[in-house]
C-alpha cells in the first residue's frame, strides 16, 4: 500500500527548505528587572542570533516576540528553559525600493482583504533594503499576493545566510 511517500511535496506545503514563512517565538514574562536580560543571555549562550524583536507590555507582564537564525535550535532551548512560550508563523517581506514601501505592502494586503495583526522590523537587509515581519489572517494567501505583486518573501533559509543579509 502506498501512503504517498513517492509523491513530491512542494516547498509551499512542507516546512523546510524554501518554506515561505518565518518562525516567530512569543515569550511571556513578568515585568521584572533583569528578565529580558535573562532571555537574551539564554539565546546568546546557545550561539543564536536575534533577527527581530518586539516587546508588548502591560502593567505586570510582557510578550516578547522574536526571531532567531535557527528556529529548530531555539525550540529545543526554549523547551528546556523556564520561560513560557509558543511559536507561530509570520510572513517576512523585503521592502521594495519605492518612495513608500510600507504603503505598497499594506495596499497589496488590503486589496486582498487581509488583516494585518501586527508588524515589526527585521535586522535584515538585502540590496540595501529593509525587511519586516507581518502577522496576517491567512499566511498562504498573503504570501501568494505579495509574490504576485513583485515583493520578495524572506524564508528561514535566508535567515541562516547572515553573511549576506545582516548588518
Amino acid at each position: 500500500m502506498n501512503y504517498g511517500e513517492d509523491v513530491p511535496v512542494a516547498p509551499m506545503t512542507a516546512r523546510g527548505k524554501g518554506w515561505p514563512c518565518l518562525r516567530q517565538f512569543c515569550v511571556f514574562m513578568e515585568n521584572q528587572v533583569g528578565r529580558l536580560h535573562e532571555l537574551f543571555r539564554l539565546i546568546e549562550r546557545n550561539e543564536l542570533r536575534v533577527i527581530a524583536m518586539s516587546v508588548v507590555d502591560s502593567a505586570d507582564f510582557s510578550t516578547v516576540r522574536l526571531m532567531v537564525d535557527d528556529a529548530d535550535r531555539a525550540r529545543e532551548i526554549f523547551s528546556l528553559s523556564n520561560f513560557n512560550w509558543f511559536e507561530n508563523d509570520v510572513v517576512g517581506v523585503c521592502l521594495p525600493d519605492d518612495p513608500q514601501p510600507l504603503v505598497r505592502v499594506c495596499l497589496a494586503l488590503m486589496q486582498a482583504e487581509l488583516n494585518i495583526r501586527y508588524t515589526y522590523p527585521l535586522l535584515f537587509r538585502r540590496g540595501g533594503r529593509g525587511a519586516i515581519a507581518i502577522s496576517v489572517d491567512d499566511i498562504d494567501q498573503a504570501t501568494r499576493i505579495l509574490k504576485d505583486r513583485g515583493l520578495e518573501i524572506i524564508t528561514e533559509d535566508d535567515l541562516k545566510d547572515d553573511d549576506n543579509y545582516f548588518f
